[in-house]
């Protein structure tokens, strides 16, 4: 597989992921609101996020453009980094967060294959 394949498949994986998860931010769904207030975040802040995880996943999509891809891929790593750091603080460690590791790799090959 050569380097343009791997960075649109690991890419498009993780912007889907990423959409996926802000979606039931930006509509305010109520497991997203619980989960969210539960890590002790305000209400307010749940469509915010959602709202900026899309348009992160779109601007590591979109060709071209580095230094929106540069802030992009940022914000979606502190977007993850604080969520793992959340649960922890709140949850304690527990076997889901395993999960994590693929999105970790995903966003880490998308970023250093990028074009």
């Amino acid at each position: 597989m050569n380097r343009k394949t791997i960075y649109w498949v690991t890419t498009v994986v993780f912007a889907v992921f990423m959409t996926f998860t802000a979606v039931p931010d930006i509509l305010k769904v109520p497991d997203a609101v619980k989960f969210i207030t539960q890590l002790g975040y305000p209400e307010y802040f749940i469509p915010f996020i959602g709202v900026a995880k899309v348009l992160g996943s779109i601007a590591i999509v979109v060709p071209k453009y580095p230094k929106l891809k540069e802030w992009a891929y940022a914000g979606l790593t502190f977007d993850l980094i604080g969520a793992v750091y959340s649960n922890l603080m709140v949850n304690g460690w527990h076997n889901d967060m395993l999960m994590m590791i693929p999105i970790f790799g995903f966003m880490i090959v998308s970023y250093l294959t990028k074009e």
